[in-house]
Formats: structure tokens, C-alpha cells, sequence
């Protein structure tokens, strides 16, 4: 047993919230294994106009004030998504407000964008060299804010000299009146006033690919709607999906009852099915970034042959550890080449049909 895997069983024995802080003091003092991020190029992909070593990368959430990036770019992902980030630093909701699943091998939050706020991710990532990984920046707006479009504006200004890529979160089920702003009205306000503050800044700085992360309790209608805005508003990607505040029924973990966001296994059917339908919408206009459930590289796979270009994990590293993204990658190319495709984007979309359609257990 190397000292990664026994520091990782006495972190998970503590409870849940603790062992985060705990895991993001370690990644911040270098205590991680290190692992390539890639060694053939069936997984390298070209996407947003980005090279990515490999499609797997940690999804937003877990490097909460952009502390541990430059760990967590050593442990075998294709890119990471900090955040998500506000304005201002932000405390979230009252303790406790994260709960293992353990039956279930998932995870309800209810966390509420705690993090440092942007200025001082801004004063670590801005030590960033060009030759790490890739970077997302996932931004958010504070609890009380009163002016949303203005903030998110203002911190996509902030943040575009720092980012590969900027996430617009506005699909977290813990922030009141966030997800509302996926409704049609408020979206587009939201996205044109956007577009308009990267033509204005364009003098200044190259603004990089924007992407939407969205919600997977979305009707397939809502997500046609959301998709003709976005190609609308030059939207560069979608990230499907967000948590879910459903409850399927065959979860079985005694803190599922839990108000927040739940994620892990029983979230893949769903947020897989979601994937798909955007993808059909899309009609392979705008590359998409499939999340949930994802914690082997079938699982991973799956997501990529039902419309991801891209997969995101966080819940399964929790669970599994540090060796999690190379074993999907290994697993990924083998899959990749046992299908005869020369490159794992030859697979993208090829079961989304079948996605789109299946009916998913409540």
C-alpha cells in the first residue's frame, strides 16, 4: 500500500466536508501521486479550439477557491475546472451541507458556493505558466446579489485573462432564484449582455470559449430552448449536467431525504439522457461536456457514444482516489480501439438516439 492510498482511507473515515479541506491542504502541499495525462493519441482531442491530452477532466466543485490546481493537473486529467468562483468570498450555507450516500456511492450537497471569491483565485491562478493543463473557470454570483447579469459580466471580465475556458453556472440547485435564470427571457438578457462585453473587451484581451452548465431536472423542451439561444448568442459549449434535486427511487443511503444536490451513480441514466437530447438539439453545432455519474471509463464512455466531446467527474474521485483518471483512461482506449475507432471524437454521438429515447427508473 503506497502512503497516497493510506492517507486516502483515513481521509475518507472522516466526515465528509472535513475530509475535502483536508484532501485540498494535501493537493496544496504536493502530497499526490502523479500520473501522465496521456500516452496515445487516440484520446487527444481538439475541442473549443483547445488541444486536450485526454477527454477526462474534474469538474467544478471540488477546487472550490482554485487552490489546488496545479496538483490536481498532475493526477492524469485532461483539464480541470476550478470554482465555482463569485465576486465576493462567500461563507454558503450552515453546516453540515454535504452527506455521503455510501450504499449508493454518491453524494448530496447543499454547499452554496462557498469559496474565497475572485480576487484571490485571481492572485493564484495568475502564476498559471501556459505549459499546465488545460483550465476552466467556473464563475457564479453571490447569494445576495441584486445585480446577477451585471456580476456574472463582471467577473467573465476578470477572469478571461486567466482561463482556457469560462463556465456560466447557472444550474446549482443550492443558490435561490439561480436556476431560474435558464428560463428563455432571462437567459438570453443574460447571454446577450455577455456577448456584447466580449466584443467590447476584445481590444483588450482574447476572450476565451464561454460554456453553459445546465440542469438535469431540464424537460427536453426547456433544453431545445436553451440550445437556439446558445447558438444565438455564440455560446461556445454546454455542460450537461449539474446535480439533480430529484430522488430516484432505488437510492438507498440514509441521508437521502437531504435537501440539495444529488450526484454520483444514480445521477448517469438521467443526466446521460439529458446529454443526448442536447446533443440531438444541437445537431453537433456546438461541442458538449457530459457530467454525471461518470466513475469507470464504461460509464465514461458512455457518455461520449450518447454526445460528449468532453467528461467531467468529482463525485467518483471522492470515493475511489487519486489513481481514478488514469484507470479511465487506460480503460477509455482500450474501448476506443475494441471499436475500431481511430480517435475517441470517431464515437460521439453514435447512441444518443438511443439515450434520448430510454425510459430512465424513478
Amino acid at each position: 500500500m503506497t502512503i497516497t492510498d493510506f492517507l486516502f482511507k483515513i481521509v475518507r473515515k472522516l466526515d465528509p466536508e472535513r475530509a475535502h479541506l483536508l484532501t485540498i491542504q494535501a493537493l496544496k502541499l504536493g502530497i499526490t501521486p502523479r500520473y501522465s495525462n496521456n500516452s496515445d493519441a487516440a484520446l487527444v482531442s481538439e475541442v473549443f479550439g483547445i488541444k486536450f491530452q485526454n477527454p477526462i477532466g474534474l469538474a467544478a466543485g471540488f477546487d472550490k477557491s482554485a487552490e489546488a490546481f496545479y496538483s490536481l493537473d498532475k493526477l492524469g486529467c485532461g483539464f480541470v475546472e476550478v470554482g465555482t468562483l463569485t465576486l465576493k468570498p462567500q461563507a454558503g450555507n450552515e453546516r453540515p451541507r454535504v452527506f455521503r450516500l455510501e450504499e449508493d456511492q454518491a453524494i448530496i450537497n447543499r454547499y452554496g458556493f462557498n469559496n474565497d471569491g475572485l480576487s484571490h483565485a485571481v492572485k493564484r491562478l495568475s502564476k498559471r505558466v501556459k505549459s499546465t493543463g488545460v483550465l476552466g473557470i467556473n464563475i457564479g454570483i453571490n447569494k445576495d446579489s441584486t445585480t446577477p447579469i451585471a456580476d456574472y459580466v463582471e467577473a467573465l471580465r476578470i477572469v478571461s485573462p486567466l482561463a482556457d475556458y469560462i463556465t456560466i453556472n447557472i444550474s446549482s440547485p443550492n443558490t435561490p432564484g439561480l436556476r431560474d435564470l435558464q428560463s428563455s427571457e432571462k437567459l438570453e438578457k443574460l447571454l446577450r449582455s455577455i456577448e456584447k462585453s466580449r466584443f467590447e473587451n476584445e481590444g483588450q484581451t482574447l476572450t476565451p470559449p464561454i460554456l453553459l452548465k445546465i440542469a438535469p431536472d431540464l424537460e427536453e423542451k426547456e433544453i431545445k430552448e436553451i440550445v437556439q439561444i446558445a447558438l444565438k448568442t455564440g455560446v461556445s459549449g454546454l455542460i450537461v449536467s449539474n446535480t439533480t434535486v430529484t430522488r430516484p427511487s432505488f437510492i438507498k443511503g440514509n441521508r437521502k431525504s437531504e435537501q440539495g444536490g444529488l450526484s454520483g451513480p444514480p445521477l448517469f441514466e438521467l443526466s446521460t439522457k439529458k446529454l443526448a437530447q442536447t446533443y440531438l438539439a444541437c445537431k453537433g453545432k456546438i461541442p458538449l461536456i457530459g457530467v454525471g455519474g461518470v466513475d469507470s471509463a464504461e460509464t465514461a464512455y458512455a457518455k461520449i457514444r450518447a454526445g460528449a466531446n468532453l467528461v467531467q467527474l468529482y463525485t467518483a474521485l471522492t470515493y475511489r482516489g487519486p489513481c481514478l483518471f488514469k484507470s479511465i483512461n487506460d480503460g477509455l482506449n482500450l474501448l476506443i480501439k475494441n471499436d475500431n475507432f481511430r480517435n475517441v471524437q470517431d464515437a460521439v454521438g453514435i447512441d444518443a438516439k438511443y439515450w434520448a429515447d430510454k425510459k430512465i427508473l424513478n
